[in-house]
């Protein structure tokens, strides 16, 4: 079955939100190994805005003369992918661009069958790109596989990645990275709340 893998930049107190008020550098290291785990999609979940931020940017990032080559690349993968653009009503018309199609979804229900349906089908993983009202909605509906965090030295007002959860969300570290700019890379996993329960005191949790 395929994954839904929520990868992006973040704060040191989970800002998801507007990465231009906080976001510093991107280091050559550091694209690298984003460029790496977007080798292994083949469709992007968006909401409307960040759709339209991404449709302003990335096909002009695919002239020769823009950028570095592995933005040269990412650009072409973001070409390459389907692009799911997630709408609760489809009134607002897109940006046109390659490979996007609109999906409109009622409510929460909606959207959960639509993504274990979308899980079900043959190909590569599934990037859950944002924005932030999408981000947590997913997240909340507890379909997400993987996380990786690429977690910036800065706190910053805003709206956080799990933010709004009616309950506790355990995750299972599976790896760490860091990046010449200071950027900390953090894998996780979902342990699916089987660890939810409230220790009595401290001492219970000394091992």
């Amino acid at each position: 079955m395929r994954k839904i893998v929520l990868q992006m930049m973040t704060t040191l107190n989970g800002r998801l939100d507007d990465p231009l008020a906080w976001m510093g550098t991107v280091g050559e290291d550091q694209y690298r190994a984003i460029d790496r785990l977007y080798a292994t999609y083949d469709t992007v979940l968006v909401g409307r805005v960040t759709y339209e931020e991404m449709a302003a940017y990335w096909p002009g990032a695919l002239l020769e003369d823009v950028g570095t080559e592995t933005n040269r690349k990412m650009a072409r993968r973001m070409n390459d992918y389907s692009k799911l653009v997630f709408s609760r009503s489809g009134s607002e018309m897109l940006t046109e661009w390659n490979n996007v199609d609109q999906v409109v979804v009622a409510d929460d229900d909606a959207l959960a069958a639509y993504l274990l349906q979308l899980k079900a089908q043959p190909g590569g993983d599934i990037h859950l790109a944002g924005g932030a009202s999408l981000a947590r909605t997913v997240i909340g509906l507890g379909v997400v596989d993987t996380f990786h965090f690429f977690v910036y030295p800065v706190s910053s007002p805003g709206v956080a990645w799990f933010s709004g959860l009616a309950r506790r969300y355990d995750l299972q570290l599976m790896g760490t990275d860091t990046y010449a700019n200071g950027v900390v890379g953090l894998h996780y996993e979902p342990l699916r709340w089987q660890n939810a329960e409230r220790a009595g005191n401290f001492s219970e949790l000394l091992v």
